[in-house]
C-alpha cells in the first residue's frame, strides 16, 4: 500500500516530459515578443512552423510513406488549431509584453472542460465554474486594471480569442492520441500550421520583412522548440488525459513570467494579483472530487494504450 501511495505521488514519465516542455513553452513568449518587432506576425508563424515541420519530416522520413487518410485528417485538424492559436497569440505579442500574454493564454485551461461540454456533452462540475469565474476576474485585473470600464486593447483581445483554438488543440490531440502514428501526424500538423501562416499574409496585407538575424534565429530556435513540444504532447497524451495535461500546462505562464521578469517585464501589483487569479482558476477548474475506487481506475486508465505501432 505504501509503495502504491508513493507511486501515485510521483509524476509519470509522460507527465515529467510535459512539465519540461511546459517550461520550454513558457520561454517562447519572450522570444516571439522580440521577433515580431522585426517581422510581421503571420510571416513569423509561417516561418516558425515550416522549420518545425521540415525538422520533423527529416526525423520521420522513413515512415511518411505510410501516411493514412485518418492521419491527414488528424494532422490538418490539429494544424488549423495551432495556426489560429499561435497566430493570434503572436499578433497580440506585438503590443503586449510576454508575461501578460502568457497569463491571458492560461485561460485556455478552464476553457477545455467547457469545450468538452459542448462537443462531448460532459457537463462541467461546480469547481469548473468556480475556476472560470476566478479566471475571468483575473483577466480583468491583469489586462487593464486601471481603466474605467472593462476595455481591452487589440493585443489583449487577439490573445483572448487565441485561447479557444488552443483549448481545441488539446482536446483534438487527446481525441486522436493512440489512434494515429505520432510522427506522421506531427509532420502534417506542423506543415499545415506553417503553410496557413504564409497564406494569411496577403489576406491581412502583411509583407515579407526585411532580412534580420533576429527573426531568422528566432524562427529556427522556435522551430526546433515547436517540433519538440508537439512531439512531446502527441506522445504524452496517449496516456495523460486532456484535463490532467492542462493542469501541467497551467504552469506555462509562471515560467514565462519568471523569464520575462529577468528580461525586464514588470507587472504592477494588481496585475500580479490578476495573474494569480487566472492560475488559481486554471487549477481549480481541473480538480475532481475523488471517490472510492478512483485510484484503481486511474491506474488502469494511465496504462499505455498500445494501439499505435511505433516504428
Amino acid at each position: 500500500m505504501l509503495h502504491n501511495l508513493k507511486r501515485r505521488r510521483l509524476l509519470s514519465r509522460q507527465e515529467t516530459v510535459l512539465v519540461f516542455i511546459t517550461a520550454l513553452w513558457g520561454a517562447t513568449f519572450l522570444i516571439v515578443h522580440t521577433a515580431v518587432q522585426y517581422s510581421g506576425p503571420w510571416f513569423f508563424v509561417g516561418n516558425r512552423f515550416i522549420v518545425a515541420g521540415l525538422i520533423s519530416a527529416l526525423l520521420f522520413a522513413r515512415v511518411l510513406a505510410g501516411l493514412t487518410l485518418k492521419e491527414v485528417v488528424a494532422g490538418v485538424s490539429i494544424g488549423v488549431m495551432i495556426f489560429l492559436g499561435y497566430g493570434l497569440q503572436t499578433v497580440g505579442l506585438q503590443s503586449i509584453n510576454s508575461s501578460t500574454s502568457a497569463f491571458i493564454t492560461a485561460l485556455y485551461v478552464p476553457i477545455v472542460p467547457l469545450l468538452q461540454w459542448v462537443v462531448f456533452r460532459k457537463r462541467p462540475g461546480l469547481l469548473t465554474w468556480i475556476g472560470v469565474g476566478l479566471a475571468f476576474i483575473g483577466l480583468i485585473l491583469l489586462a487593464d486594471p486601471g481603466s474605467v470600464g472593462f476595455s481591452f486593447g487589440a493585443g489583449e483581445i487577439a490573445t483572448i480569442i487565441s485561447t479557444l483554438p488552443m483549448a481545441a488543440e488539446i482536446i483534438l490531440i487527446g481525441w486522436f492520441a493512440g489512434k494515429v502514428h505520432l510522427g506522421r501526424v506531427t509532420v502534417v500538423q506542423l506543415l499545415v500550421a506553417g503553410i496557413l501562416g504564409f497564406l494569411m499574409m496577403p489576406v491581412v496585407g502583411e509583407e515579407v520583412p526585411a532580412f534580420s538575424w533576429v527573426w531568422v534565429a528566432a524562427s529556427v530556435a522556435l522551430g526546433i522548440a515547436s517540433c519538440l513540444i508537439q512531439l512531446a504532447m502527441n506522445w504524452a497524451q496517449k496516456t495523460v488525459s486532456p484535463t490532467r495535461a492542462t493542469i501541467i500546462y497551467a504552469g506555462e505562464p509562471v515560467w514565462a513570467a519568471i523569464i520575462g521578469r529577468v528580461a525586464g517585464d514588470r507587472l504592477p501589483p494588481i496585475a500580479i494579483l490578476g495573474a494569480l487569479f487566472i492560475i488559481a482558476g486554471a487549477l481549480i477548474s481541473e480538480l475532481k472530487p475523488r471517490k472510492r475506487g478512483v485510484e484503481q481506475a486511474d491506474e488502469f486508465a494511465n496504462q499505455p494504450a498500445g494501439s499505435v505501432e511505433e516504428r
